[in-house]
This record gives structure tokens, sequence and C-alpha cells, in this order.
């Protein structure tokens, strides 16, 4: 089978396949250090569970990263990729200025994908997911890590991952 050909399998970073626990005290109080929260995520630990899931899937689909990084953060999201060992794929992240909540860029680049290819799934959290399994996509909740407050306003009210 042709590799364009195959369907699409579309995963998260935060929370998906990358531990944020360690930096989000970046987000924490009146006044969050976006700038440290970021900078920290090339240290992040990977879940088990959500790259199981990814090179599970690797095997019948072609592997798209989806985030809500902002696009400044690129050349860091893709070294922990290639340091996790995961397969290259396409990254789509943030613009460095949309602040949308992330299930509405999240869902538009989702659409555009699924134009031209089948998507099979997209794994992320509930909120983005509740979004994509509404407008008709098949969606796996990254139930395997604990849900962060935080980490919800941070893509809810403030657009920012």
């Amino acid at each position: 089978m042709r590799n364009d050909a195959r369907p699409l399998a579309v995963f998260d970073l935060d929370g998906t396949l990358a531990d944020t626990a360690h930096r989000q005290h970046h987000l924490e109080g009146r006044r969050r250090d976006w700038s440290g929260f970021f900078a920290a995520a090339a240290d992040d630990p990977p879940l088990a569970e959500g790259v199981r899931l990814l090179l599970s899937s690797a095997k019948e689909c072609e592997v798209v990263y989806l985030t809500g990084r902002p696009e400044r953060c690129r050349k860091d999201a893709v070294t922990w990729l290639a340091r996790q060992g995961l397969p290259e794929g396409r990254l789509h992240m943030r613009r460095d200025d949309d602040r949308r909540p992330a299930r509405r860029t999240k869902l538009e680049i989702l659409r555009r994908l699924g134009r031209d290819r089948t998507v099979r799934m997209l794994v992320d959290d509930e909120l983005v997911c509740d979004a994509a399994e509404l407008a008709g996509f098949t969606v796996v909740r990254a139930r395997w890590t604990p849900a962060s407050p935080a980490l919800k306003d941070a893509q809810e009210r403030e657009g920012r991952t």
C-alpha cells in the first residue's frame, strides 16, 4: 500500500504523548510564565500509553502530530519527537498570534486534513475530542493523564496550548 493512501492517525503532544506535569507550575498563579512553560517542554517525559498507541497506529496509518503549542516551539517539538524515537510525521502547530481555544484551532486543521485523506482517529484531551466527535471524527480520549485545570484554562480561555 502506498504511504499517501494510508489513513491518518492524528496525535496531540501535551498530555497525550508528553507528560507536562513537571512544568505546569509555570501556569499557576496570576502571572503565568509562558516562556518557562514552553521552554521546559524539551524535558517532558513520554507518556507510555500514548506512545504505545501511536506506535501501534503507525503500522496501518500515517501519523500526524497536532498540537496547540505555538509555531515558535517547532524546533523543540521536532527534537523531542525524534528523541523519543517516534515516527516522523507532519507537525501542525498553532500560529504564534492565534489565541482561539484549542478545540477550534485543532478542529479547523482536522477538517482540512480530512478533505483529502481519511482521518482514522484523533487522540487528544476531552475538550478537543468532544468538538471533533461532534464534527464526525473518531476520537480516542487521552485519559492516561490526570486533567489539569491550569492547562484546560490555557487551552480554552487563553488559547495558548
